[in-house]
């Protein structure tokens, strides 16, 4: 994070005597506090920098230790994560399914950056700030569809392209200018079904984002082996879930990462219903893909919406998509705080099974069961990250590799 730098001179304070009084009585003392709050933020940042260097990337995972508990629970070094992994690079945000029509919006927040993601009277996917540019309110709350938006505030009003359309009681105000007071965008890009946002200032435009290299930044040499398993807009959407769990968010990232390491002993309705044998992890630049095939022998648990072959793709540094069966779904995790995070799942079915409602709600119910069962977990391990008793552990080798690939690039996020 680029600290501020300040050109005043500040009087110098020697080391007082035992008993010796000091004015502080400085005729700008606002600087002097300012400078004291920006040595403080060094030190911080310079303490957090320290923390991340607990963990060695170049250790071989045979050897390797996982990252220290403050990677999970030091309010400083969630702050750094939000600047250096979620202010940067693509980030999914929701589905193209929550924007069909012109004129619809929906609205979210990652970290600080409050958002509203919009499809304009043309068709195009617009994505804002969504702050007014009068007094910083919220323009917009949840989704929906609307004609315009109109700050409840003090009534300023934008339209879809993010142009100011009307500034209430402005008589008197001088050197002001319409076009200089619009929605600050945000670069926005669609993938497959997913609506995904940039973040980064230097990224501020209104020009429609290039698919190719947006999928190559996002997805690296993943993209096409994606495409081709299954991962597209052709499904059906059907709904979502969420749950907001008492973990970090890499709590949950972590578990899904574990090579199914935990699901013989957590998820036994689910493991009845894979082979566990057979489970595969492959690796890219920022994917990794855990695979596993379906059990041959079909019990009242999976009854054919697992399928022949299971896929769980990791995107780093938030995303996961599961194939199985006519099935999709994927979980989108979202920071809170050092200790909570929101998991969006939203679920994706082939057209022609869609109205069997039976199959559909049973699917579902299952679905719901092994999330219950990994909040239980994360939320455990959450408080097990906070016990003096523990500091860091191993990996185990041969299924936690996409755990530790993980790790390594947020690292490598952590340290540019």
């Amino acid at each position: 994070m680029k600290m501020a730098t300040i050109t005043q001179l500040i009087p110098f304070i020697s080391t007082p005597r035992q008993g010796q009084l000091v004015n502080l009585n400085f005729s700008n003392k606002s600087s002097i506090l300012s400078r004291c709050l920006i040595h403080n933020s060094d030190v911080q940042t310079s303490q957090t920098q320290r923390l991340i260097h607990h963990f060695n990337p170049k250790t071989p995972i045979e050897e390797a230790i996982t990252p220290p508990t403050s990677w999970y629970t030091d309010p400083s070094f969630f702050h750094l994560e939000l600047d250096r992994v979620f202010y940067r690079g693509w980030q999914v945000v929701g589905s193209t399914e929550q924007i069909k029509d012109p004129r619809d919006y929906f609205t979210g927040r990652l970290g600080d950056v409050e958002y509203l993601v919009c499809r304009d009277d043309s068709g195009m996917v617009r994505a804002f700030h969504n702050v007014c540019r009068h007094h910083a309110s919220l323009l917009a709350y949840g989704s929906g569809k609307k004609s315009c938006f109109v700050c409840p505030y003090h009534g300023w009003t934008y339209g879809f392209n993010g142009a100011l359309l009307k500034a209430t009681r402005i008589s008197g105000m001088r050197n002001f200018n319409v076009n200089d007071f619009g929605l600050l965008p945000i670069k926005v890009a669609t993938w497959g079904p997913f609506i995904l946002l940039n973040l980064e200032k230097e990224n501020l435009s209104q020009k429609e984002v290039d698919s190719h290299n947006m999928s190559k930044e996002w997805l690296g040499s993943c993209s096409e082996v994606l495409s081709s398993s299954g991962i597209d807009s052709s499904l059906s959407y059907v709904c979502r879930r969420e749950y907001t769990i008492e973990c970090n968010w890499k709590v949950f990232c972590d578990n899904y990462l574990d090579g199914g390491y935990h699901v013989p002993y957590a998820h036994k309705g689910l493991a009845s219903g894979l082979k566990m044998d057979s489970y595969s992890i492959t690796m890219f630049e920022k994917v990794s893909i855990q695979s596993c095939e379906g059990s041959s022998e079909k019990s009242e648990e999976n009854y054919d919406r697992l399928g022949r072959k299971a896929i769980y793709a990791f995107i780093y540094p938030n995303f996961m998509i599961n194939r199985y069966g006519p099935w999709m779904d994927t979980n989108l995790v979202v920071p809170l705080g050092p200790n909570k995070c929101q998991v969006i799942f939203d679920y994706y079915l082939e057209r022609s099974l869609k109205n069997d409602t039976d199959f559909v709600e049973k699917s579902l119910q299952d679905s719901e069961k092994v999330q219950i069962e990994d909040v239980v977990l994360c939320e455990g391990v959450q408080k097990g990250l906070q016990s003096p008793a523990y500091s860091v552990g191993r990996y185990a080798p041969t299924v936690e590799l996409a755990m530790h690939h993980f790790h390594c690039l947020l690292y490598e996020n952590l340290t540019k």
